[in-house]
């Protein structure tokens, strides 16, 4: 299992400076996120100071851009990487497709997966000179001329992970891409009843092993070497739980624990905007599913075991906002690069 990490900066002249330290620092790939900046000009500044580290996406809203767009900025981004590109995609909810990126929201899954289907065949067509012909529900491309043809690169093969929380989703991404961005909100039991069976149904489908596919996510950690620390970071970690748990796009992963029950009642504090009562309703037993706690000196072992051929790739999740200078992070890394 490799570790990871997300990009705490998006600011990009402090940018170069944060992207050597965490390659430094042994993690294995560095992520950027889309929320309150471009997740793609933060790696490509990153792209230009690192040289071992992987880049990715986790995740770029996809539908907001054409694939012929996603496209261009994926090709440049893996040859400016010498290869070491990860162009992550999801869906987002229909709320923030229609009101927050004014987009038509429609039939996610197959559109995703078109949009898959429509990167390959335009990566095909600079790389090896195939006619563009892509045809589908949602997109048609059929016109590259020489002018606007980038032409070839020497790492053309770019992976491609979706996002996926419902089993469809999780299905596509076994049928037609590298990867899968589980959600940070995730347990062992859901990833080994839930996930992983739809992901493998997916790769039947397209002739594929389980060593063709990476499980990534980030995982919730409470990480601490005294109490007082531990119960401060357990706080934090059961407050981000209630915030994704009072969501219903996220209602399979209670379900796989006969939780589902609790949406409801955090929906309705979540509207009355409770955010300690939200919190005051996940329990210790309800953190130990979704979240893993230990010392600095066990976290990465505990992680290991409890993951072991369910993911991949992962990050510490720590909505209580460490710092890359805290002395006891090299060794946890190291722990995971042994």
């Amino acid at each position: 299992m490799k570790l990871d990490v997300g990009m705490l900066t998006h600011d990009l002249k402090s940018l170069p400076a944060y992207a050597r330290k965490v390659e430094a620092l042994g993690f294995d790939c560095l992520w950027s996120s889309e929320t309150q900046h471009d997740p793609f000009l933060p790696l490509a500044v990153a792209a230009s100071v690192t040289s071992r580290m992987k880049l990715g996406t986790a995740i770029a809203v996809a539908f907001p851009r054409s694939p012929m767009i996603l496209a261009h900025i994926g090709w440049d981004i893996q040859k400016a990487s010498d290869g070491r590109f990860i162009l992550g995609l999801g869906s987002q909810v229909k709320g923030h497709n229609e009101r927050r990126f004014s987009v038509k929201f429609e039939s996610p899954g197959p559109r995703l997966r078109e949009v898959v289907l429509a990167l390959r065949a335009i990566w095909d067509c600079w790389q090896n000179g195939t006619k563009l012909n892509f045809k589908g529900q949602f997109y048609r491309f059929d016109l590259m001329t020489p002018f606007f043809n980038p032409g070839p690169i020497e790492h053309p093969r770019i992976p491609v992970y979706i996002s996926g929380v419902n089993r469809y989703m999780c299905r596509i991404a076994g049928e037609v891409c590298d990867g899968l961005h589980v959600h940070p909100f995730n347990s062992e039991k859901y990833l080994r009843e839930f996930v992983h069976p739809a992901v493998e149904e997916g790769l039947r489908a397209s002739g594929r092993a389980r060593a063709d596919f990476t499980y990534a996510t980030s995982t919730f950690v409470v990480v601490g070497d005294t109490e007082e620390e531990l119960q401060q970071n357990r706080q934090s970690v059961k407050q981000q739980i209630a915030f994704y748990a009072s969501t219903r796009t996220y209602e399979p992963v209670l379900a796989a624990h006969g939780l589902e029950g609790l949406v409801p009642h955090l929906h309705r504090k979540s509207v009355e905007g409770d955010w300690k009562g939200m919190a005051d309703l996940i329990t210790d037993e309800m953190v130990d599913l979704f979240a893993v706690t230990g010392s600095y000196d066990t976290i990465g072992r505990q992680i290991m075991d409890r993951y072991a051929g369910l993911l991949d790739r992962t990050g510490l999740y720590q909505p209580y906002q460490p710092g890359l200078d805290d002395p006891r992070l090299p060794r946890l890394v190291q722990e995971f690069n042994r």
